[in-house]
């Protein structure tokens, strides 16, 4: 089905540019976290497929002749009771997997400091190297060197990102994966397999638009989020947005008892957003193709919380506004406490961790000071 939205960008006026999406007083795919599946009724004689997308066919030729469609959903039998105990797996999970991305973003950020004296005399070498060797002109590696030594920090980082997400964009279109891509790459609260798809659905696109939206939000906002947090905290943040998010989404999904598969980006990106615009709430926004009309960031922020907020009490079901709005909420929560309350307390993790590696020795590179880029 056509996906019903339109890229609507706004940028930080003379700063770095953030985009978002609009339509008919509703944010599209681009700010979706979760893009909603319906399964149609299925004959009683017909073999249940589980979690299958508008899949009318019970065979498994039916499946590879026809792609999951996505965006319906699927609602629990009147009177069903909501089973809050299948809450306590993902919670645990969520819990635990934001403890384990920030102790892996500190033990990275040492990791660089060490190395940086290093790697610092083999770029010096690497330099001489380069003027001995003859110069080739149109010499493709030293075009894409230099249009990777062109890129922000911040770009660098979420270039691996985007690539994760067009390796999965383009596992869907393999029919044999259909199965494996639905079960694992869909995060739904009524599915057997809770924990692992709250991430791994955070990578998964179906649309093509979905994708190319998100990605494009993503790499714009990469500069500054990059230059607040620097790189190991943006990737932490980023992972754990998507999984929070996600559990945001099952918990409003089992109160309300409207079920069904979602997947995509969205709420890791608008945790992004909220981050830069509680961090920077006077900076003033456009829309780009009304460059005459500018708000503040902090205004932005608090229409899009409100609208999500609207969307989850109205029971809105076009979008994942749960979602979205857990991303959103994560986002300012980070900025207003989790940097002090996390980060900033990583020293005695790291200063383990530098035992550890050492066999027990003084304080580490990391262990002293908020380094790698603080908020």
């Amino acid at each position: 089905m056509a996906w019903r939205s339109c890229a609507v960008l706004l940028r930080l006026t003379g700063e770095d540019v953030l985009r978002s999406s609009a339509r008919g007083g509703r944010w599209p795919h681009t700010f979706q976290q979760k893009c909603g599946f319906r399964k149609i009724a299925k004959k009683p004689e017909s073999k249940k497929v589980e979690e299958e997308p508008g899949h009318t066919e019970s065979s498994e030729a039916a499946l590879h002749r026809r792609p999951p469609t996505p965006h319906v959903e699927q609602r629990a039998p009147p009177g069903a009771p909501r089973d809050f105990g299948r809450l306590l797996r993902p919670l645990v999970f969520t819990v635990g997997f934001t403890g384990c991305a920030f102790g892996s973003a500190a033990i990275w950020q040492y990791e660089s400091l060490k190395s940086r004296v290093q790697s610092y005399f083999d770029e010096i070498r690497a330099d001489w190297l380069e003027k001995l060797r003859p110069q080739k002109r149109g010499d493709f590696r030293k075009e894409l060197n230099q249009w990777w030594n062109g890129l922000s920090e911040g770009q660098k980082t979420v270039t691996g990102i985007i690539a994760a997400n067009a390796v999965v964009f383009c596992c869907w279109r393999v029919p044999s994966l259909q199965r494996s891509m639905i079960k694992y790459f869909t995060s739904n609260p009524a599915s057997k397999t809770l924990c692992s798809p709250m991430l791994l659905s955070t990578f998964s696109h179906f649309s093509f638009f979905h994708l190319a939206a998100n990605m494009y939000v993503l790499w714009s906002f990469s500069s500054s989020a990059v230059s607040m947090l620097g790189r190991e905290q943006f990737v932490a943040v980023y992972l754990s947005a998507g999984v929070v998010s996600t559990f945001f989404s099952y918990a409003c999904k089992t109160v309300t008892g409207r079920f069904g598969p979602s997947l995509g980006a969205s709420g890791a990106i608008m945790t992004v957003l909220a981050a830069v615009c509680t961090k920077m709430p006077e900076a003033r926004l456009a829309i780009i193709f009304l460059p005459m009309f500018t708000f503040t960031a902090a205004n932005a922020l608090k229409a899009i919380v409100a609208m999500d907020t609207a969307g989850v009490v109205l029971g809105w079901r076009f979008f994942d506004h749960a979602a979205h709005l857990g991303g959103a909420l994560f986002g300012i929560w980070y900025i207003m406490f989790g940097h002090e309350l996390i980060w900033k307390n990583r020293e005695p993790f790291v200063k383990l961790w530098h035992d550890l590696r050492t066999g027990g020795g003084g304080g580490g590179p990391g262990g002293g000071g908020d380094t790698g880029g603080a908020v």
